[in-house]
């Protein structure tokens, strides 16, 4: 009999890459986590990791062996599904993550309406950035998360997560109140090329999202100023030190004098936001309460952040 816990390191190695990784994941010393992979390779007279430079890798076998682990997950995820169902109604606890603006658009009045709705389930919201919010779901630390679709997402066929869209949030031009596009109500992007640029920092997804639109729109942008926080971009562009693009679903406080337009063409520069859950545990029931109230909360948000930014 597999002991199910020296599969959960193997696992554990496998998603973070390193053994020390996950022995950090798991709460564990590091030899400990390498001692439980090596007594798993004995109990099966099999190698799982060989020497790879300074670190490790798993072997073929250890793939193979992975493959039948992820399902197991994905069956235990179902069992308790099962289990859950039988309760008839959402109930107990749902944890769930999202970067803020996800929070404080979508996640916020999802655990509002939950809470008014169902009496026995309790919504407990964390704010995770992508790579966070995958280890708490790998780590049974969370039930759904809201992420982004980067490239350094999972394949979709990933059997650890299931990540299905949930809406396109297209980014706006941001320009002062006095700015000569600010009467406009739709503008192409092209034409503001020949403009300054505030964008976002290197590295950031928003800043891959703005050059790439920039590249489509036939430009490279002339980057005046960098900021990570949305509020800063708007305030340097109220100060008609440059135009940026910036999500709609951003909330940018009333204060700042600018106008968000509207870009029209195609294609439209969007990022695309996807609901995350673990393979097999989407159809959760409160689970599946939360992506119910997510499907009607998120047609109407993107509309009322226009109206709010107008």
């Amino acid at each position: 009999m597999i002991d199910w816990r020296r599969l959960r390191v193997l696992r554990a190695v496998d998603h973070y890459g390193t053994v020390t990784a996950a022995a950090r994941a798991l709460h564990f010393t590091t030899s400990a986590a390498s001692q439980q992979i090596r007594q798993l390779g004995r109990e099966l007279d099999l190698v799982l990791l060989e020497q790879q430079g300074r670190g490790v890798r798993l072997t073929p076998a250890a793939r193979t062996l992975l493959a039948h682990a992820d399902a197991i997950q994905a069956r235990w995820e179902q069992a308790q599904v099962d289990l859950y169902a039988t309760l008839g109604k959402p109930a107990g606890l749902l944890r769930v993550s999202g970067f803020p603006v996800a929070i404080s658009t979508l996640l916020a009045p999802m655990a509002a309406a939950l809470k008014a709705s169902h009496d026995d389930l309790t919504v407990q919201i964390q704010e995770a950035e992508l790579r966070d919010s995958l280890d708490l779901l790998f780590e049974s630390g969370v039930d759904l998360a809201i992420i982004e679709a980067t490239p350094e997402n999972p394949p979709l066929n990933d059997p650890r997560f299931d990540q299905q869209e949930l809406l396109d949030d297209p980014f706006d031009l941001v320009v002062a109140a006095t700015h000569p596009l600010a009467r406009r109500t739709e503008v192409a992007l092209a034409e503001a090329a020949t403009e300054d640029w505030i964008a976002p920092l290197s590295g950031s997804t928003c800043h891959t999202h703005t050059f790439s639109a920039c590249t489509a729109a036939g430009f490279t942008p002339a980057v005046a100023h960098r900021a990570a926080e949305w509020n800063a971009m708007a305030h340097l562009a109220a100060h008609g030190l440059g135009v940026a693009l910036v999500p709609r679903l951003a909330h940018i406080a009333a204060d700042p004098p600018v106008v968000r337009i509207p870009i029209t063409g195609n294609p439209r520069p969007v990022r695309k936001l996807l609901t995350c859950t673990r393979r097999g545990g989407r159809t959760h029931p409160a689970v599946e309460a939360a992506l119910g109230e997510l499907k009607l909360i998120a047609p109407t948000v993107l509309a009322q952040q226009l109206r709010r930014g107008a």
